[in-house]
Formats: structure tokens, sequence, C-alpha cells
């Protein structure tokens, strides 16, 4: 076997390297790569398969959207979990979809329509706009699968799905019908954030608060004597005083004692009477201690307004602006009457303390950028404490499990105090509620095999987008009905998502998961001990993507990254390494530029050190006999036995930061930076040997395990170059490594791993002390080592090959010594320089680098000196910096020390 291994590696191992291009060009391989995965099937399983099932559901991107940083991570992480699993031999599904984006895609179409044609949805009618935005999306909403396919996801194609195709209708309106008929679904005035811009209710999510310049305006109700009943009251949002019912003060204030219980005249209105309440939500502490109530225009207004049974009066129409309250400022935007009433006030004498700045935080929309009103309004609610309670038991009762573990209590602190959640949404694009009116006040729900009763009108408002989310793992699989895809991939095994939408769409999929399972227990089965099904075992949260200083992205900071920039520039290799490197459960992700020049350095490595090997013979094939292999074989195999069992165990708990480390750090440092320079000196140029033949089967071995096992993070470069390697079809469907393809489960041989740690530490000192002497790195030198001290008698020509030493022809008068400790002696080497080193030219040569090692050291202690960088940089700068410090440290005593000797 070893003669025709070796015969054949040095012919075929040429002309294997020979079918790699000179460098890793990523663009000229990843497009036709992974069009040959499609179209060849890898990513489509068959649910009539014998082996066992794995499932995952992409978080579905708005129809609207383009990859973003987030989604890169997220498709990342998703990715290296199929991709793994179904080299270890799992039916695996990634199912892919999009989300339709009520507000976004109808906001988008509206503007394209406004510029294009000049016109408004209202121009239009319902049924031709809707027709209008599925033209749209026809045409435009592919961005972000073209971008998912250059990013390598290994998703199912042929099972795509879209939050309004017709079978997630269906599901839909399955669910709001078991829902309404179980009492859980309701309609209310109940206050909700309302956007004056897109005029419709928007979800808690699509709010974003900022820190605006406002006014603060003290002013009186009442009498304007002294002596007769009146209050003072300080507010940011003036205008919503002509909505106020009540004013409130603590109980116990004993200054407003005699005032609780009267009515005082409001200015403007004379419908309206203000009773002054005690409430021990008012902090008698802050401003007068008394606040004025407008409960249909702010959250804690409303609830005082429950508590005590106020009147609501709603004071703005859907646009905005001030509406049905008699006054002379009705028609006046928001705005408009914050300066009319203030100004009315003033000529009334009422303001009675000096208007001043006040800087406060305002919910903005999202999508449109106004105000949120908070706006008392006719909506439909879902009732949540039951589908809340069975969410929070499915992760109590470990049916699901988060990771990490330390976000549970953010979990429970949002489904144990959960308020009923607003569904419906003025909109025209989205699923449309599947409630009829008849002509004399009737009220009924159709199901999806169901009609309306003739004459009778469907409810105009469409369904929050979330609704459709929360039903994702089961309705893209075809539920309510029976299918092959739901007995054989769900529940779903995990959901991969960003920490931030625990609560919007994982607390809502949890909700809908074990409601669905209680009314179709048959389809959905059941859960541990007859508890509700639940629609994932795991759920991994990852952290958010910030720049190389901690700092979200934002195109106001102008920090933003585009990772089809990165893929374009790097390759998408390089793109999913960063991430996956980076990726700690829970835990925000720092990157930047050098991350991204990083991991394109390191495939190019990798690429390197498999075309070397292939030019050296190295071969996959049946491992020789443990004790015909010398200790850098057994060295190696045994590290990549361990390294492959710990990426192993981080990956099985999502720790895909710790496991591409491992990776890396093995790949570069002992695999390509030593054992490979090892190799050299076993494998002969021109003679076969059993040894040499041993090691071009260890190198290809070592390659082959190392590139599958990165295969999961990098998929095209380890696709190009394990087929080559291997002359196997795909990488895809390649096995996943196990113990047998490292060291058979051999124990690891520690007399090897000392030999060649001791060699490699002694390796390393001759390299830095040659250095120091200014010897060129190729020149070889003469010199006297006492190999037998330290037990390396048999790595001796291995350490002289490497470290560019030679034995001496005779004895030599020492030219330079050093000692080096290992573990078993400290070894003594001397060096015959004589001649070897130009003085004048090397004094030079130290004198430059002592200055750079300088001006570091100068600029680190600035950097370090200033308290305002070090309370403002993240922990990592600061860390960063501090080991740039101390290396210039070393670096300035390593320098001054030598060039006292060449003096």
């Amino acid at each position: 076997m070893v003669n025709r291994v070796t015969e054949q590696n040095k012919n075929l191992g040429k002309n294997r390297a020979d079918e790699l291009p000179k460098a890793w060009e990523p663009k000229e391989h990843e497009t036709a790569l992974y069009q040959r995965w499609v179209e060849r099937g890898y990513f489509t399983p068959d649910a009539s398969s014998d082996k066992p099932g794995y499932s995952i559901v992409l978080p579905p991107p708005n129809v609207t959207g383009q990859l973003h940083m987030g989604h890169a991570l997220d498709h990342t992480l998703i990715d290296s979990i199929i991709r793994r699993k179904r080299m270890q031999g799992f039916e695996t599904l990634w199912l892919p979809g999009m989300d339709h984006a009520g507000i976004a895609t109808q906001t988008k179409v509206e503007a394209m329509l406004k510029e294009t044609e000049g016109k408004d949805r209202y121009d239009y009618g319902r049924e031709e706009f809707i027709s209008k935005v599925w033209e749209w999306k026809e045409q435009y909403g592919g961005t972000i699968q073209t971008q998912m396919r250059a990013i390598g996801d290994s998703v199912d194609w042929s099972r795509d799905r879209f939050t309004l195709d017709e079978g997630l209708s269906r599901a839909v309106q399955t669910i709001f019908k078991a829902l309404f008929d179980q009492g859980m679904i309701y309609r209310a005035h109940r206050l909700v954030n309302w956007s004056p811009v897109l005029e419709t209710a928007v979800s808690d999510i699509e709010v974003v608060y900022k820190d605006v310049d406002g006014e603060l305006v003290s002013f009186r109700y009442g009498s304007l004597d002294d002596n007769e009943p009146h209050l003072v009251v300080a507010t940011t949002r003036i205008e919503t005083m002509l909505g106020d019912v009540a004013i409130a003060v603590h109980p116990d204030d004993e200054r407003y004692r005699d005032l609780v219980g009267q009515e005082l005249d409001h200015p403007f209105r004379n419908d309206l009477k203000l009773k002054v309440i005690a409430d021990d939500y008012v902090d008698p502490e802050f401003g007068t201690g008394a606040v004025k109530i407008t409960p249909a225009h702010d959250p804690n207004d409303y609830a005082m307004g429950q508590r005590h049974d106020l009147d609501m009066p709603t004071i703005m129409d859907k646009t905005g602006r001030i509406a049905d309250t008699g006054t002379r400022f009705d028609g006046l935007t928001r705005e408009g009457a914050r300066v009319a009433i203030r100004e009315e006030l003033a000529e009334q004498g009422r303001i009675v303390k000096e208007i001043r700045p006040y800087v406060h935080s305002v919910g903005h929309s999202e999508r449109s950028g106004e105000a949120i009103e908070p706006r008392l309004s006719l909506q439909w609610f879902v009732k949540v404490d039951k589908l809340a309670q069975m969410a929070g038991e499915g992760i109590r009762e470990g049916d699901t499990t988060i990771h990490p573990k330390a976000m549970e209590p953010r979990f429970f602190d949002w489904v144990d105090d959960m308020h009923d959640w607003t569904i419906s949404r003025q909109l025209w694009w989205g699923h449309r509620i599947p409630i009829f009116y008849g002509p004399n006040g009737e009220v009924v729900c159709v199901g999806p095999d169901e009609q309306a009763p003739e004459g009778y009108e469907q409810d105009p408002d469409v369904l929050d987008t979330w609704f459709s989310s929360a039903l994702w793992p089961f309705s893209t699989m075809g539920w309510p009905d029976a299918t092959p895809d739901l007995a054989k991939f769900y529940p779903t095994n995990v959901l991969v998502t960003a920490y931030d939408i625990l609560f919007f769409w994982v607390a809502r999929m949890m909700m809908f998961g074990t409601f669905a399972s209680t009314i179709t227990p048959e389809i959905l089965g059941e859960g541990t001990d007859g508890r509700p099904q639940v629609p994932f075992h795991d759920l991994f949260l990852h952290g958010l993507v910030r720049d190389e200083h901690g700092r979200k992205m934002s195109k106001s900071l102008g920090n933003g990254i585009d990772p089809m920039d990165w893929v374009e520039r790097y390759g998408a290799d390089a793109l999913r390494f960063t991430l996956a490197r980076g990726a700690n459960p829970g835990t925000d992700l720092p990157v930047g530029e050098d991350h991204a020049q990083s991991s394109r350095n390191f495939a190019t490595k990798l690429y390197n050190a498999t075309k070397f090997a292939l030019l050296n013979g190295a071969a996959v094939d049946e491992l020789p006999a443990r004790d015909t292999l010398t200790d850098a074989d057994r060295w190696i195999l045994d590290r990549l036995e361990q390294v492959r069992a710990t990426v192993d165990a981080h990956l099985e708990n999502f720790q895909f930061a710790k496991a591409n480390e491992e990776l890396y750090q093995f790949t570069w440092n002992e695999f390509c930076d030593w054992y490979l320079e090892i190799a050299k000196t076993q494998i002969p140029r021109d003679e076969v040997t059993e040894r040499g033949t041993s090691t071009q089967i260890v190198l290809g071995r070592v390659l082959d395990v190392v590139l599958r096992l990165l295969h999961p993070a990098m998929p095209f470069v380890t696709e190009v170059l394990w087929t080559t390697l291997t002359e196997e079809e795909t990488t895809t469907l390649a096995p996943w490594p196990t113990v047998d393809d490292t060291n058979g489960g051999a124990e690891p041989d520690t007399t090897a791993q000392t030999h060649i740690d001791d060699s490699i530490k002694l390796i390393t000192e001759l390299r830095r002390f040659r250095a120091d002497q200014g010897l060129k790195p190729s020149q070889k030198v003469p010199a006297q080592i006492d190999f037998a001290a330290a037990d390396l008698s048999g790595q001796e020509t291995l350490i002289r090959s490497v470290a560019r030493l030679v034995a001496p022809e005779e004895d030599f008068e020492e030219s330079a010594s050093l000692e080096v400790r290992l573990s078993r002696a400290t070894v003594g080497v001397a060096l015959d320089t004589s001649g070897t080193v130009d003085k004048d030219a090397e004094r030079a040569r130290l004198e430059k680098e002592l200055a750079a090692a300088q001006k570091e050291l100068e600029n680190t202690g600035k950097k370090l000196g200033n308290e305002a960088f070090l309370a403002k940089a993240p922990d990592a700068v600061v860390d960063k910096i501090r080991a740039r410090q101390e290396l210039a440290r070393e670096e300035t005593d390593r320098i001054t020390a030598r060039l006292e000797g060449l003096k």
C-alpha cells in the first residue's frame, strides 16, 4: 500500500494542485458553486426519507428589504447549523420565505405611485391598489433572495413561502376563527400607538424613541383669583389639554385635599368639567404635585381614566389634526395647535411660569418618521392571558430551551405581564380581518372554507403583520392540513434570531404554536406529558452586529456596513467566518474592516496550505498503524481529535465563536505554521520512504477533517479544496468527521506531544534569537545543541531543518549562545555567527526598530492615560491597546539589549 500511494501521490497530487488557480479569488467560484448545489438538489429534503428529520425556518425578512449585517449574522449561523446536520446524516429542511410587511410595503408602493403617476391609493380603490402592490412585489421583491444566494444560504427554494400566499392565508383564517369562537379575539375602544401619516395603529416594535427638544409649559386651571379654587399643571404637550377631563393629585397631599372631588371649568370647552381626583400614581414631589389627565391621548392617563371611570374624548382625527372639540382650534395640526393654545392661555393670564426648554423622549413611527400619537380608537384585540401562560410553561417546563439561559428572565418578564395584543391595522395590504357585518348589526367570523351571508360587508382592517408571522413554523409546512412535511419536520428543532425580537416575534410564535396544537393535536402532535406542543425545541438568541467600536450601526453615524460590499471585496466565506467567529450567545458582535481582511487572509492561508499539501503528495487514504508514525504525525492527529471533539461540543451548544476560534487557531498556528513545516522534513523529494508516505496520508487526513469542520462556516472555499483533495462530488453531503477520522479513539500520545511541544518551543526561541543576531531567515548556521539532555534526539533532523541550523563540521569558538527551558531540561545552544553579521548595518536596523517601538509605547501610553477615552471606549478596545503597549515595552527591552550586545 505504501509504495502504491506514494507513486500515485507524486503525480496525482501535482495534477490536482494544477486544477487549482494560483490564488483564491472568491468571485470566480461562488456563483457557479451555489447554482450547482441548487440544481443538484442538495438542499431539498425528502419528507418520506427514513433519515431523522431536522428543520429550521428562516425568520422571514420583509419583502421590501435588503440584506443587512443582522440578516447576514442570522443566516450564517442558521446555515452553519443546517450544513452540519446535513453532514451528520439528518434529512434537513431550511425553509425560506418572506414577510409581506404590511406597513413597509404599502408605504413604499404608495410613494412610488405618487412619484410616477401622481396618485394615491384612494385614486385607485382597494382592489386595484392591491393589484399594484402584487405587481411591485413580483418585480422588486426578490432582492434579498438574490443576496441570500450570494452568501451561500442552503435553503430549500422549492418550499419558499410568502406570508400572503394562499396556504398561509388559509392558516391565518383558521386560527383567527378558532380564537374568535373561543372568545379570545374581541373588538374594543382602546388606546393604541397611532401614526397620523400612515393613518393606522402601529405595533410597539414599529415605534422608536428619540430625545427631542420641547418646551415645558405651566398653566393654571380654575379661577385666576388665588383665593378661589385653582390648580397649576405642567405639560410638554399643551395641545392635549383640549381633551383634559381631570386633574390628579396624591391622596396624602395636604395642599390639595380640600379640592379633591371639586370640578373646575375648562378654559375653552363648555362641554367639559375637570374633576379633581386623588390617585397614588401622582408624585407629590414632582412639579406642582398636580397632573392634567387626558385619557384618550396618554397611556398613563388612560389607565387612570379607567380606574376613575372618566370620560375619554378623542380630540384628533386620524391625520393628527384637532377635531370635534367645538373650539376654534379644530382643523389645526398638533404643532399648530400647540402654539395657538399656548398663546391663547397667555392672553387669558393662565401661563404661570416662564416657558422653558425641555428635552424628553418621544415615540416616533419607524416607517414614516413622525411622532406617534397615543389615540383611543376602535380596534381588534387578542386576549393573551391563556396564550401567554402556555408560552411561559413551554419554557419553564423545558420543552423549549433558551440559549443563553440568562435570557429567560426577559422572556418571562414579557409573557407574565403581557397586555392584550392590538391586531388590527387600518391598511389595505395584508390579511383582511375575516369578520363580516350584517345589515342589522350581525357579526360573523368566516373560516377558510366558509362564505359570508349575502349582503354582509367585510371589516375594512387588515391584521398586524406579526399575526401571520406568529404562525410561520407550522403554516409554512401546510397547516391546517396534515402534510408529510409537518409529520417529518414539525416541531422545528431550533429557532435562531436576535435577542431584540424575543418579545415581538418569538413570544407570539410560542403563543400561537401552543394554541394551534390544542385545536389540531392530531396534526401538530402533543408536547411532553400532555402539554401543548411547542413550535421549536431550542431557541438560540444571538446579539446585534455593531461597529468595531461597539456602537450601533446607523445612517446618522455613517458607520453601517453593507454585507454585500464585503462579499464583493473579500468573498462570502470571509463575511461568514467573521460573523461566526464572533457570535457568542446573547452578546453583541463588534466588526470592522480588519476582521473581514483577517478572515479573507485565513481563506487564502487555507487555500495555499491545501495546494502545498497536494504538491507534496497529500493523500486521503487509510491511516497507517500508529506505531509506524512519527511523533509529529501522532501529535497532529491527537490534536486534530481534540479540536474535533471540542468543536463538536461547542456547535452542539450554539457556541459558534468558540468553535470557529478553535478551528482558526489550530488550522493557522498548529497545522499551517508547524505541521506543514515538519511535513517537509519527513517527505523526501526524490525517493519513496515509508515515513514519507505515512506523512502524506496524515497530511491529507488532517486537511480532509479540517475542511469538513470548516465547511458549515466557509462553504465555498472548502468545497473547492475538499473536492480537489478527495475527488469526491461535494462537501455538502460529506459525512461529518468523527473520532474514526482522526486518531481512531486512541489514547493521546503524551510523549509525542511533549517532544513536539518542546521542539516547537526550541525552534521558536531559536528563530527569535537568530533574528536578534541579525541572521537572515534562510541563512544556515552551524550550531551545537545538546538534544539528548531534553530527550529530543529523535527530533534533531526536524529542529535543525526548520530552524535552519546545521551540524558543525568541527569545533568552533562560540559566537552567540542561549538557553531554553523545556519540559524536561534546559537546553544550551551555541551558534557560530562569525562573519555572518554586518554589525553597522544591524545596528542601524535595530535603531530604526527601537524608534518605532518607543513611538508605539508613547502613543499607547497617551491613550491609556486619557480618562475621557477610557470612559467611552469599549473594554475590548482598551484591552487591545493595553496588549499593544505591553508588546511595545517588550520590543523596546529586547532591542535595547541587542544593541548593548553589539557594542
